[in-house]
C-alpha cells in the first residue's frame, strides 16, 4: 500500500459513494488506476465491506448498553458455542473477546430500558455458560467514528 492507497481508503471512510471519477480528480490521476487500486485495496482485505451508517436514535433504537459477560467455564467449545449464540441475537451490534476482568464485551442497541431488560432476562441470560453480566448505559455518545487513523 502506497500513499495514493492510503488518500483512496481516507477518502472513502469519510464517503463511500465517491465516484472513481471523484476520487480520480482529486488525486489528480484518471479513471482507470482509481478503479483498479479499489479493486485490489477489495481483494487484499484493505476494504472489507461498504455500508451505509444509520442513526440509531432516528430508528428507534434510543438506548445503547455496555455489557461486559463472563463465562463460568473457559473451554474452547464453550467459547465457540457462546460466540456462535451470541451472533444470533440482533440486538447485540458489537462483540468483543477481551483480557481483564470480563470475557466479552458486548454493545448492544435496543428501544428503551424495558427492552434490555427483556433482553438480558429472556435472551442472554439463556445461553449457557453465562457467569456475570454487568451494564453500562451510554448516556451521551462523545465521539463515535468507524474512520480508522491512516
Amino acid at each position: 500500500m502506497d500513499a495514493i492507497d492510503r488518500e483512496i481508503l481516507k477518502a472513502l471512510q469519510l464517503n463511500a459513494k465517491l465516484t472513481n471519477k471523484e476520487l480520480a480528480a482529486r488525486l489528480g490521476l484518471t479513471i482507470t488506476p482509481v478503479h483498479e487500486r479499489i479493486k485490489k485495496l477489495e481483494r487484499e482485505g484493505f476494504i472489507s465491506h461498504y455500508s451505509a451508517i444509520l442513526n440509531s436514535r432516528k430508528v428507534g433504537l434510543g438506548l445503547e448498553v455496555f455489557c461486559s459477560v463472563s463465562l463460568k467455564d473457559h473451554q474452547k467449545e464453550f467459547i465457540e458455542q457462546f460466540e456462535k449464540d451470541v451472533m444470533a441475537l440482533e440486538e447485540v451490534i458489537e462483540c468483543y473477546h477481551i483480557g481483564g476482568r470480563f470475557d466479552y464485551l458486548l454493545k448492544v442497541a435496543v428501544h428503551n430500558m424495558e427492552a434490555y431488560r427483556s433482553f438480558v432476562s429472556q435472551k442472554l441470560a439463556e445461553l449457557d455458560n453465562i457467569g456475570n453480566v454487568q451494564s453500562s448505559f451510554v448516556m451521551s455518545e462523545v465521539k463515535k467514528s468507524n474512520k480508522l487513523p491512516l
